[in-house]
């Protein structure tokens, strides 16, 4: 049994007139792994601020049993700017504020920033989200902390970096509270769900998968139990009707009055008992009722349900972009040299490529807030382009989203479009009047996509739009996405949802950029085939053995197969659960993949 790192009892927050946490109290164990789950705004980051005391609760308190507890918080990666990284590029020296900067450079290289040691400060100013959230998660790791607080760590992490996290936090001793919206990641990561609802907390003891069977069937339980009594009630109220309808009769007939009073005395006496006591078999029935409306079943809370709606964008032509031998670097670092493709009317094309390698960069380029070094651009002039970025920070702070939506949209139809979507997508009116800086990250991406949304457009870039979202409004998303007959190009690290709407890739690889003319399960499957034929699945000693005199370009294309690979076998992961034969035979081949992966990155 483990002992009691941290007690939370009776715990408020509010922010103004808006409660976030009414009065929870719950338990975290040594060694725990917790997953922390809700809907956008419910209150995850503000919980996970309280834990590590950087928010001052308004009641109640947070008691941490061991002293000195050292937390490692990861903040989300848009917590994190250049000025948060000043000064790491000099790491051949000392290190001022971080306990072992050897340790530090091994954890940026296994993330794959390897050449952290050389960078300049320059370098610093073109970090990408991943290079972002590597550095950041580097840097906790080297602290050595009791407990990891990890919001949303996965969010621009590339498959490399999520292996290796998956992998250090099972080898972590201490205790790992993670929020994430990250399916696949809670399943491997987490063995305590922690759901956050209107406030309150509910603890499921199992992973995110057991945690929704679990919720659906206590839904489903106590949907039944208020069926039942709501009949039961029914009955109640029934009978009231019929005692009363009686108990009338009898005040009537113990009323009456006339030259027989006399005779009628027992008559009467016998209505008035009567009558006394239907009234009193009513109070008794009142009474049930109320003791079954203040202490009975109450009927279970329905999920909100998200929805998005898109234009239908307008067909103007063929073709929508075309690059024409493209280069483009950051002072030594070239990010893609002479690529060349072109994107089509109604195509869906995902980005694929590892943290830093100029995903964002492109698309910067398309929508011409990014210039190329050398070649050429071309986007259509009839072309609508919407560009969904990765940052929610661009919105303005102090303006209340009422505010944001009358300057985007002059005409009353419009505004109240947009407050009927922003309702659908489970951001009520209270909502409205709130600043946008009080806004969690959830709530602002929302409000970013309703805005995009009642816009007109036939070309819709997105750069990871499920970032921050809760897992309703992905899922919704991902329906949405696939009904809009435009034209998409996504950036996004969720697997699962370029497979499902996407149908073409531009993959980034050693340099350069290549069309795909398939999907990512259809690519993926390519290049297991490729990488099957080209690297035979043996022991990692043998592998190392065997890729001892590859060259270097040899390596980087065998891992890029591995990578890839991995891809495919984690998105077919996340469709079956733990226990399920099939995971187990995926779980065991990813093991393998993983394994033959650091083979080659060994030699």
């Amino acid at each position: 049994m483990h002992m009691t790192l941290i007690s939370v009892r009776n715990l408020k927050k509010s922010f103004g007139d808006h409660t976030v946490l009414s009065g929870i109290s719950f338990d975290i164990a040594e060694g725990e792994r917790i997953g922390l789950v809700g809907m956008n705004g419910a209150g995850k980051t503000t919980l996970a601020n309280l834990l590590f005391g950087g928010l001052q609760p308004d009641d109640g308190m947070i008691r941490a049993h061991r002293p000195n507890l050292n937390i490692g918080y990861l903040l989300q990666s848009t917590s994190y700017t250049v000025h948060t990284f000043a000064g790491m590029g000099a790491m051949s020296g000392n290190r001022e504020g971080y306990s072992d900067t050897e340790r530090f450079l091994e954890l940026t290289s296994q993330l794959g920033l390897a050449k952290v040691r050389h960078w300049d400060e320059n370098r610093f100013d073109g970090l990408s989200g991943g290079e972002k959230t590597k550095l950041a998660i580097a840097d906790i790791w080297a602290s050595k902390p009791d407990v990891l607080l990890l919001d949303e760590p996965t969010n621009h992490l590339d498959l490399q970096g999520v292996e290796w996290l998956i992998d250090e936090l099972k080898s972590f001793e201490g205790t790992v509270i993670v929020i994430s919206h990250d399916r696949h990641f809670l399943d491997r990561a987490t063995k305590r769900t922690i759901e956050i609802d209107e406030g309150a907390v509910t603890s499921y003891p199992g992973n995110y998968t057991f945690y929704r069977e679990e919720k659906a069937r206590r839904y489903a339980s106590q949907l039944h139990q208020y069926i039942e009594q709501t009949k039961y009630e029914r009955k109640i109220q029934d009978e009231i009707a019929r005692l009363k309808q009686w108990s009338d009769k009898a005040h009537r007939e113990a009323g009456k009055v006339g030259k027989m009073a006399e005779m009628r005395a027992g008559v009467k006496e016998f209505y008035r008992s009567k009558a006394k006591k239907m009234d009193q078999q009513i109070k008794s029935r009142i009474h049930r009722l109320e003791k079954i409306d203040l202490e009975g079943v109450k009927k279970p809370k329905e999920e909100a349900e998200v929805r998005f709606g898109w234009d239908q964008p307008a067909k103007r032509g063929r073709r929508i972009v075309e690059a024409l031998q493209l280069h483009k670097s950051f002072g030594e670092r070239k990010l893609f040299d002479n690529s060349s493709f072109f994107v089509q009317r109604g195509e869906r094309i995902g980005l694929l490529g590892p943290n830093g390698c100029g995903k964002t960069t492109l698309l910067r380029i398309m929508t011409g807030q990014e210039t190329t070094d050398a070649g050429r651009m071309w986007i259509s002039p009839a072309a609508s382009i919407a560009y969904l970025t990765q940052d929610v920070s661009d919105l303005k702070p102090n303006q209340t989203v009422i505010a944001m939506i009358e300057d985007a949209f002059p005409s009353r139809e419009q505004q109240s479009a947009v407050r009927t979507m922003l309702a659908n997508m489970g951001l009520d009116e209270s909502i409205l009047r709130r600043s946008i800086g009080d806004l969690s990250l959830g709530e602002r991406t929302r409000v970013k996509l309703a805005r995009l949304i009642m816009q007109e457009h036939d070309v819709l870039i997105l750069d990871e739009p499920t970032n921050h979202l809760d897992l309703p409004s992905r899922e919704q998303l991902e329906q949405a996405l696939i009904d809009y007959d435009g034209t998409l190009l996504v950036v996004s690290h969720d697997r699962y949802f370029v497979e499902r709407i996407c149908d073409k890739l531009l993959v980034f690889n050693n340099g350069t950029i290549s069309k795909q003319e398939s999907g990512l399960k259809e690519y993926t499957d390519k290049i297991a085939q490729r990488a099957a034929e080209d690297v035979k699945p043996t022991a990692t000693a043998a592998c190392s053995t065997s890729t001892t005199a590859m060259s270097k370009e040899e390596r980087k294309e065998q891992l890029m197969l591995l990578d890839n690979q991995i891809a495919y076998v984690l998105g077919e992961l996340a469709k079956h659960a733990q226990g399920d034969g099939r995971y187990e035979e995926l779980d065991a081949e990813f093991r393998e993949l993983a394994a033959r992966k650091r083979g080659l990155q060994q030699t």
